[in-house]
């Protein structure tokens, strides 16, 4: 049998859970790298996924905490497809992918982890991402640590 060793999800495991929205603290902080923003944009922001399903999963999401697409203004709604735009740009320049997935989830039913925050998932995606982990243990391989996609994600975004 292999053991596969995730130290790091300790801290995760035994942490108190918060009861607040991350993506309005992120907001709120001038610590970007801390909460892994990414870019701000006029009316919305790029952020990374804390629990990505592939290495550079971002998030979009606005300012204002509203629970759907429909609750936006136009300029959010610009805002917010522009900056998926961008995401891809990013994404093309740290990682070179060979596809992506792009979806909203809108409400618990349809899978939304955060059900009273809208925001766009990019996740990028390579020819053979997926193994068998998922299918024989139930365990899905993140091979790049938080901090070393956010770096190379800044990168990108400088040299754009």
């Amino acid at each position: 049998m292999k053991v596969i060793w995730a130290p790091w999800r300790i801290r995760y495991i035994e942490s108190p859970k918060p009861t607040g929205c991350f993506l309005c603290e992120a907001i709120r902080s001038e610590d970007d790298a801390r909460h892994y923003v990414v870019y701000r944009g006029n009316k919305c922001f790029i952020i990374m996924n804390l629990f990505p399903y592939n290495p550079g999963h971002l998030m979009i999401a606005p300012y204002r905490h509203l629970p759907s697409l429909e609750d936006l203004s136009d300029e959010e709604l610009y805002d917010l497809i522009k900056l998926t735009k961008f995401s891809l740009k990013i994404l093309k320049k740290a990682f070179n992918p060979h596809g992506f997935n792009i979806g909203v989830n809108i409400d618990s039913v349809a899978g939304a982890g955060i059900e009273d925050h809208v925001h766009v998932h990019v996740v990028p995606r390579w020819s053979g991402d997926t193994n068998f982990m998922p299918l024989l243990a139930d365990v899905k391989v993140i091979p790049q640590a938080l901090e070393e996609t956010y770096k190379k994600l800044k990168k990108a975004l400088e040299e754009i």
